[in-house]
């Protein structure tokens, strides 16, 4: 699994990766940050926005992301063959534009996810998180389909960056499966921002027009907008793979099957990352990579990965970071459970008047009174959730927090003096 990849297709630039999509995050957050700055004293002249210039800057930055890793690989005496790649057998690969068959003691499947198509009539007229940063301009109206990471991601930049953003999510809340502060946070948040969320509503059929595309939702609602992203979900890329032949064995979704140590079916091959669909974040694939080449090469074994502990950020507006149980999780484990919780609003929202809140959770088990779950929502939540991992990781108490002392005034130091649970 690739951590940004960029490639051409008919003369178009297509980037695709978690860095671009945080960076149009991060710039779609300058407009509030201009506005903020005249409750500190500063007066801000007029302002403008060239998305012709943030599309270039990003495939810059991808690019020259992209140039240090091929160097790193280059000077590790790693060979690299830009070619499309099928098994051939358990230690056979065959180069499809070249026909030369490669052969390898052991084979490692780390092809990743692509967006799901949209099965739905004219779902041809959506574009996918692939395109959304070579766009040639910046859609004025769009519709974003779906209600998870990218969604939110993708839905908040576009709006900070002043699209009017619509979405259609299937579900009840947006971010299923995160716990509820964060939902009702995030949710919140986007309706300051002027986001227009439509639960439970699915769209049933697109048409192209001549001034952009129509929206047809199972609500009855009719949406005409420039754009429509579809962010409905991933699949592993396995269809063209060989794997069947190979005796690879795939769930009903194309996902590898595979084991602990990341061996899938067949003899000496494995798999990591998206294309097993366990859990899908950049550095889980990056530790099962190390994993098995410590396996493969003689090295000490890593302690397995806590999945259940792995701290992951959502960069939307606000920001999102989590790691752990979610409260609803937690008490169906813990009859004990306690609830450690504030909502406030941060010094810097306070003078620049501004509705931006912070929101935490710590969920503590009461027999052990270790931390369980650490839930944040709020700026820079994605930098302050790494720490709360390795708050986790080391099994630390709630009485290791009380403990430790606050760095004031921050908001973080809320997590180290809250005392009141529920």
């Amino acid at each position: 699994m690739a951590l940004v990849e960029e490639y051409r297709v008919g003369g178009t630039c297509v980037i695709r990766g978690c860095v671009p999509k945080k960076l149009m995050v991060l710039a779609s957050r300058f407009a509030a940050d201009f506005g903020d700055a005249k409750g500190f004293g500063w007066d801000v002249g007029p302002t403008s926005f060239h998305w012709d210039r943030l599309v270039d800057a990003l495939a810059q930055e991808v690019t020259r992301l992209e140039g240090l890793y091929r160097k790193g690989l280059e000077t590790s005496a790693v060979e690299i063959f830009d070619d499309r790649a099928v098994l051939e057998g358990p230690n056979l690969v065959r180069l499809q534009r070249t026909e030369r068959v490669l052969r390898a003691k052991s084979v490692l499947l780390a092809t990743g996810a692509a967006p799901a198509a949209l099965d739905l009539p004219g779902g041809e007229h959506a574009i996918t998180s692939d395109h959304v940063f070579s766009l040639p301009r910046q859609p004025k109206r769009i519709v974003v389909l779906g209600g998870g990471y990218i969604a939110v991601e993708l839905a908040s930049a576009l709006r900070g960056l002043g699209s009017e953003v619509t979405i259609l999510h299937r579900a009840s809340r947006l971010l299923r499966g995160f716990d509820g502060l964060l939902q009702d946070g995030l949710t919140e948040g986007f309706n300051n921002a002027g986001i227009v969320m439509r639960a439970s509503t699915l769209a049933t059929r697109l048409e192209r027009t001549s001034d952009g595309v129509v929206v047809h939702d199972s609500q009855g609602g009719v949406h005409h907008v420039d754009c429509i992203l579809n962010a409905t979900g991933r699949r592993p890329q396995t269809g063209t793979l060989g794997l069947a032949e190979c005796g690879v064995k795939v769930d009903r979704d194309g996902a590898v099957i595979v084991d602990e140590r990341h061996r899938t079916t067949a003899p000496n091959v494995y798999a990591v990352g998206d294309v097993t669909d366990r859990l899908n974040l950049t550095p889980v694939a990056i530790r099962q990579g190390q994993e098995v080449a410590h396996a493969l090469f003689g090295c000490a074994d890593l302690p397995p990965v806590r999945y259940d502990i792995a701290p992951t950020a959502v960069f939307s507006t606000p920001e999102i970071g989590t790691v752990g149980l979610t409260e609803s999780e937690a008490r169906s484990m813990y009859a004990d459970l306690k609830v450690f919780q504030t909502s406030f609003r941060p010094m810097r929202a306070t003078l620049a008047g501004s509705k931006e809140r912070v929101a935490m959770k710590v969920l503590v088990c009461g027999q052990t009174d270790k931390v369980v779950g650490v839930h944040l929502l709020g700026r820079e939540a994605g930098e302050l959730i790494q720490l709360a991992g390795v708050v986790l990781q080391l099994g630390a108490t709630k009485r290791d927090l009380n403990q430790t002392l606050a760095v004031h005034p921050t908001a973080a130091e809320e997590l180290v003096t809250l005392r009141t649970s529920s």
